[in-house]
């Protein structure tokens, strides 16, 4: 499991050293793709499968929000392996959408982690301490 939160940096050859807690779960290498809400995912090698094979395979490619989200995941997705210093490196169309600059944070979200802007980051960590009871009413309700 994927836990916590981390500030580091990006350097200038858009190389990102991952947290030491979470470098050994990448050891067969890592998926990094677009997220949702303005960061990146990245998913160990099996979480990736799991995630390919449970969700989006199961999405109807002759729909249109089908193949959107296909689009979203796939295109972008890029697999590396970490170095000996534990930095990955991101494309930079990555960098691009998640909009991110040289400080960035990196959270463990249980199966994967995402890759934030620190600024960004802040600001949707307000929202969602701001948020929290609610939606967990409102999603408690859902399952009565």
């Amino acid at each position: 499991m994927l836990l916590g939160e981390h500030e580091h940096t990006i350097d200038d050859k858009n190389r990102l050293t991952l947290p030491a807690r979470f470098r050994h779960h990448f050891a067969e290498g890592i998926v990094v793709t677009r997220g949702m809400d303005g960061c990146l995912y990245a998913y160990t090698r099996p979480e990736w499968t799991r995630l390919v094979e449970q969700r989006l395979a199961a999405l109807d490619p002759l729909s249109p929000d089908g193949r959107r989200m296909q689009r979203f995941f796939f295109s972008a997705a890029a697999e590396g392996e970490l170095d000996k210093q534990g930095r990955l490196m991101l494309p930079a169309a990555l960098i691009e959408h998640a909009k991110l600059g040289r400080d960035v944070v990196v959270a463990g979200v249980n199966d994967h982690l995402e890759i934030w802007d620190r600024a960004a980051w802040r600001k949707e960590l307000a929202e969602v301490e701001g948020s929290a009871e609610h939606v967990a009413e409102r999603l408690a309700a859902k399952r009565d």
